[in-house]
């Protein structure tokens, strides 16, 4: 793990009792079995995220729609959201395993976003093909690099505690959010925003095509479940030695905000599945939404 390598923390900090090999693996402290189910659960998310996308690669390459049947702004908005998610993670100090879960998904995006414009330059040729493929690059070189960056700023200079914003103020014994915390918290507001607006779009297309063809359920699907196991994840997590209860919320909740809060809108989506699963669109059927 990086901050394991940089220094930035070892596992005489964790409490007495805490998995060595859960250390080991995750650079997490594990005191309990409350703990152990929290690693599990974000274990069984990352995958469940991991296989959500590859279900829709193998649909786009089949059907060659994709372009049509997702919408540009549900896919600018989910990498919009994951990489503010990257970042604030990195920043706020989060979970490891919230951590790992966000780097994959924003390499996952990029992959579904290259798809995207594959298949809708490949129908109408654009010059804007070469300038969208090199901020797509940039964008990957930026997800590769900034965990490094991040953890070694960590390290070089130490935390400052920042005490002039009253709404994350905590009472004596809580743990109190530094300058960098109080960004990361700002830029993890953000992702889950752009979380929640990302699925407006994506709406509004099935409901302008009447279909959902060209869509893998499946990405949804596991996409819910894999949100759902996220939040319980962090939820089951014990806090910090001396920070209550509320203040771990606090100090994580963009993060289950961006989690459980989307399950709402992918269920809607999921009821536009089962209302137009008999919808077929004709191959003269021209998308009633750009993008």
């Amino acid at each position: 793990m990086v901050w394991k390598k940089l220094g930035f923390s070892n596992f005489s900090s964790c409490p007495n009792g805490s998995r060595q090999w859960i250390w080991d693996l995750f650079g997490e402290c594990a005191q309990d079995g409350w703990d152990e189910a929290s690693v599990g659960l974000g274990l069984v998310s990352i995958l469940c995220f991991a296989a959500s996308t590859l279900p829709q690669y193998i649909k786009a390459c089949k059907m060659g729609n994709m372009d049509q049947a997702l919408s540009v702004w549900f896919l600018l908005g989910w990498i919009g959201g994951d990489s503010c998610n990257l970042i604030g993670s990195f920043l706020a100090d989060q979970l490891p395993l919230q951590t790992y879960t966000a780097v994959y998904y924003v390499l996952a995006d990029l992959v579904m976003l290259s798809l995207y414009f594959y298949y809708k330059f490949k129908k109408c040729p654009s010059p804007l093909s070469a300038t969208i493929n090199s901020v797509l690059l940039f964008i990957l070189g930026l997800t590769c690099t900034t965990p490094l960056l991040s953890r070694a700023g960590s390290v070089a200079a130490p935390r400052e505690v920042f005490h002039g914003r009253k709404l994350l103020s905590v009472e004596p014994g809580d743990k109190p959010f530094t300058r960098q915390e109080i960004v990361g918290f700002v830029i993890g507001s953000v992702s889950s925003i752009l979380y929640l607006f990302s699925r407006v779009p994506q709406i509004r297309t099935n409901f302008l095509r009447k279909s959902t063809q060209g869509i893998s359920y499946s990405l949804f699907a596991l996409v819910m479940l894999g949100n759902t196991l996220y939040g319980l994840s962090v939820l089951l997590k014990n806090p910090e030695v001396g920070q209550s209860e509320g203040s771990y919320l606090l100090h994580h909740l963009p993060w289950l905000v961006g989690s459980l809060g989307v399950l709402l809108l992918d269920t809607i989506i999921s009821v536009q599945f089962l209302v137009y699963r008999n919808a077929s669109t004709s191959p003269e059927r021209q998308p009633l939404l750009p993008g």
